[in-house]
This record gives C-alpha cells, structure tokens and sequence, in this order.
C-alpha cells in the first residue's frame, strides 16, 4: 500500500453523508482499522439541496467518531482527484450495499484512476443488515416522524428531530 511521506497509509472516504448513517458509520470503523489515517471527506454537492449543511455534516460526524484516534473529518467542493492532490492521498474507500452499487462505484473509480493513475480505491462491502440503509431513506423516515434510532447514531437522531419538529 502506498504510504504518505511520513510513511503511513492514508486514505479517504469521500461522500455527502446527508446524514450520516450506522452504514457509513459501520465502513468508517472498519477502514479506520485498516488505514494508519481515513479522512472523511464530506462532499459540498452544489448540484443537490442538503438538509444539513456541509458544517453540520462534518460536525455530526466528528460527534460519532470522537473515539476513533486517526479519523479526521474534512470537507471539499471540488473534483475528487482534486481534492486528494491537494492532500497528497490516494487512497478512497467507497462503500457497496448491493450489486447496483457496483456498476456506479466502478465507473467513478474509473474515471478517478483516468483524471489520476496513482487513484487507488478500495471497496468495503456493507454488512447485510446496512444493506438497505442510505441517507435518502433516513431522511424520508425522519420526515414522518418514524423511528430512526436503528438507522443513525443518536445524535444525529436528535438533529433530525430539529430539522423536522413535530407540528
């Protein structure tokens, strides 16, 4: 595995994490065990309207990962490739829930690795009972008042309720 220039192996685990949810939290876990250092890159998609914004998102998941020594939490707008030049990574850990995850996540790792040959990515497959789980879903649930303490840490259960209060 390549390693930064203080000879440890750091990788990133880039996404919009709108929230984070107990998947991504399980796939931080586990390449934190991996990786000497994973940075979690939290994506400021211009193109999409978040609940949270790229602060909260990044501040709920320092919130989660507070035990975990070698997890840093950034944010970025830009490329990718861009991202991980400016940072001198490359290394990314991409989570799979379902085959359907596949076809997207190798075409992204395609394109990374043709903007950036020394674009290495690692894909973790989700445990199966966060196979189902994504942002989407948590959020439609919270929307409605349904129960999301199965779903997410329990702080990010308590920002979902500020965002959609009870009438």
């Amino acid at each position: 595995m390549k390693r930064d220039e203080h000879g440890i192996t750091v990788a990133v685990y880039p996404g919009s994490f709108d929230p984070v949810t107990n998947g991504h939290l399980d796939i931080i876990h586990r390449a934190a065990k991996v990786f000497d250092k994973l940075i979690v890159a939290v994506l400021n998609n211009t193109s999409k309207n978040p609940l949270f914004t790229l602060e909260e998102r990044m501040e709920l998941i320092r919130k989660v990962t507070k035990d975990l020594p070698n997890v840093e939490v950034d944010g970025f707008r830009d490329l990718l490739v861009n991202y991980m030049k400016e940072r001198n990574v490359h290394l990314v850990v991409r989570g799979l829930r379902a085959v359907s995850d596949f076809e997207y996540e190798l075409q992204m790792a395609s394109t990374n690795h043709k903007l950036n040959s020394d674009i290495e990515t690692f894909f973790m497959t989700s445990k199966p009972k966060f196979s189902y789980l994504s942002s989407s879903i948590v959020k439609e649930v919270a929307r409605f008042h349904g129960p999301v303490e199965d779903l997410v840490p329990v702080e990010v259960e308590e920002a979902l309720k500020e965002k959609y209060p009870k009438a």
